[in-house]
């Protein structure tokens, strides 16, 4: 399995985040993909991709961070590509919920990291709260052009499959375990070709361990859920959505 959308260079890992990573392989999940987020957990998250084989990166700043994104940090950003374990620009969007940073910047911050991903050839993850017709308006003049994952999908099914349509797949979390979530919603009638599976660790925490710290080994949890919604074996879920993960972030091509 892979974990396709962690943060393990949280300071909640900073106590015990070698067990987290051993754990993980002990629990069938294989590879972690660890998420820039703002400038520090970039450097971080490239550091541990660097240090652990079977950890992967991608760089970025989230839509909180939007004003902090500079021309000296893209240019950084672009450098870190060259690394072969750097895998994508992300995660990258609008959250229109918190508005930490004043939307015409998040959207500016969003084309710019949308363009880089394109002058580099890789794919981008991206964040979107209460703001996906902005987000799809954005995308838009991008279609062909740019692949990646909506993660933590928070949308209805219509708009996951306007998403697919564009090129993007939907990646489903802990959240789907949840009581009346309407991420079920997205494991039950997406194909599963265009799904992929994550923690966001250490948020979202999947039931049965709801209310604790999440951490990579329970992507597991999620692949069983995503089983059970759809009347087929872990075993088959998780097959297809590792070789989805690896076809977008091009696991397989550049590591064999």
């Amino acid at each position: 399995m892979i974990d396709s959308h962690c943060h393990i260079d949280f300071r909640d890992f900073d106590h015990d985040r070698e067990e987290v990573i051993v754990q993980a392989a002990e629990f069938g999940v294989d590879r972690l993909i660890n998420i820039g987020a703002d400038i520090g957990s970039t450097r971080r998250s490239f550091t541990l991709a660097d240090q652990y084989e079977n950890i992967y990166c991608t760089v970025g700043i989230h839509p909180h961070d939007s004003k902090t994104l500079t021309d000296d940090f893209l240019h950084e950003m672009k450098t870190m590509t060259e690394h072969k374990k750097v895998v994508g620009i992300g995660e990258i969007g609008l959250d229109y919920y918190r508005d930490l940073s004043p939307r015409d910047i998040q959207k500016k911050a969003f084309i710019r990291q949308l363009d880089l991903a394109i002058e580099l050839d890789l794919p981008v993850v991206i964040h979107v709260r209460d703001a996906m017709a902005d987000a799809l308006d954005i995308i838009k003049p991008y279609v062909g052009k740019v692949g990646g994952v909506f993660h933590c999908f928070p949308g209805t099914v219509e708009e996951a499959r306007k998403v697919i349509s564009m090129g993007f797949l939907v990646s489903v979390n802990g959240v789907m375990t949840y009581k009346n979530s309407k991420m079920a919603a997205i494991g039950e009638e997406i194909d599963l070709e265009n799904i992929l599976i994550e923690t966001d660790a250490p948020y979202l925490t999947p039931i049965p361990h709801r209310g604790k710290r999440n951490v990579p080994a329970y992507v597991k949890h999620v692949c069983a859920k995503l089983a059970e919604l759809r009347g087929i074996g872990f075993d088959e879920v998780e097959k297809i959505t590792t070789r989805n993960t690896e076809k977008l972030f091009r696991l397989v091509e550049v590591f064999g």
